[in-house]
């Protein structure tokens, strides 16, 4: 208590009130001066009884906070002070248990950051490996023409595929950082929808999948942005759709929202897989080879920065994916 120089003061004059009072008394009467000494005495011995009991308790607070800066333990214990100091220790605890818990947010954030990391290195060595290998070959003067256009044939594949993720990632970091500039306007979605398939177009038709688009809507949204998580959900369903199979695309409008459903005739979802699906980097069992689990999730992210939603499930005979745009903030 005594190295706090307001209390000292205040209790050194809580002390020479005292003996100024009992000296006063000792004049008028020594039984009066007595009695005065005597309380002054008692008060002053109580006050300090109640600043030793408080700050005994601080003392202890401190401790206590000392030991989970520390690592010592995890929240504060009980206390049992009523007043100003049990609700300081009960915010404390607020905040302690607050801060514990980003602290292990940030902790799982950093191991998945990680994980990531080294799952995109898997990813881009093993093109680069083959790239390697590739350039190797074509150095080869003795190739034959048609061996060498189909080396340089997988190796414009393997920079599309390097290209493709390092992009991806990029347009992710802009949506997390908030940095995307999204120019709304009014667009058709059966023409979103068209041009979304169009890179897939030579593809389907070389698998004989069937591609319908039933229903149209206008609303608006960022036509280049909207495209590209379209795309992802059509990809996602081309690559699971056996030959011969379809996909159909429905719109449905309403003054609310415009709801978009792509179905395919594939194999549909792992249900282990279903509620991760949209998740960074998370491959499901029936992932293509060369999947790495980025496109649904730049989709949900783009959906969402749009006061949208999608979802996916399976039904029967394949997979449904609903995309909801909101024409109004809810």
């Amino acid at each position: 208590m005594f190295r706090n120089k307001a209390l000292t003061i205040e209790w050194i004059v809580d002390l020479a009130a005292t003996v100024l009072f009992a000296v006063a008394g000792f004049f008028v009467h020594p039984v009066a001066g007595a009695l005065l000494l005597a309380l002054g005495a008692g008060l002053c011995g109580f006050h300090l009884y109640l600043n030793r009991k408080r700050y005994g308790a601080i003392a202890a607070l401190s401790r206590s906070i000392d030991r989970i800066l520390h690592g010592e333990e995890r929240v504060l214990t009980e206390g049992s002070e009523e007043g100003e100091l049990a609700i300081l220790h009960s915010e404390i605890g607020k905040m302690t248990v607050r801060l514990r818990t980003q602290t292990d947010q940030l902790l799982a954030d950093k191991r998945l950051l990680s994980d990531a990391i080294a799952d995109l290195f898997h990813q881009i060595r093993t093109p680069l490996t083959s790239m390697n290998l590739t350039v190797s070959l074509l150095a080869d003067d003795r190739l034959a023409p048609e061996t060498r256009l189909r080396y340089l044939h997988e190796l414009k594949g393997q920079l599309a595929r390097i290209q493709w993720i390092t992009e991806t990632l990029l347009k992710l970091s802009k949506l997390d950082a908030q940095t995307v500039r999204f120019a709304p306007e009014s667009v058709s979605v059966a023409e979103l929808i068209e041009q979304a398939a169009e890179p897939l177009r030579i593809q389907m038709e070389l698998k004989d999948v069937n591609f319908t688009v039933e229903g149209d809507a206008t609303i608006a949204l960022d036509r280049a942005w909207t495209v590209e998580a379209l795309s992802n959900i059509l990809k996602n369903c081309f690559e699971h759709t056996p030959s011969g199979g379809s996909i159909a695309v429905r719109t449905e409008s309403s003054p609310v929202f415009v709801r978009i459903f792509v179905r395919d005739s594939g194999t549909g979802f792992d249900p282990m897989d279903l509620p991760h699906v949209f998740e960074r980097f998370y491959r499901g069992r029936n992932a293509s080879a060369d999947s790495i689990g980025i496109g649904l999730a730049l989709t949900r992210e783009i959906v969402a920065s749009q006061n949208g939603t999608v979802t996916a499930k399976n039904v029967d005979g394949g997979a449904l994916f609903t995309v909801t745009f909101y024409r109004s903030v809810l």
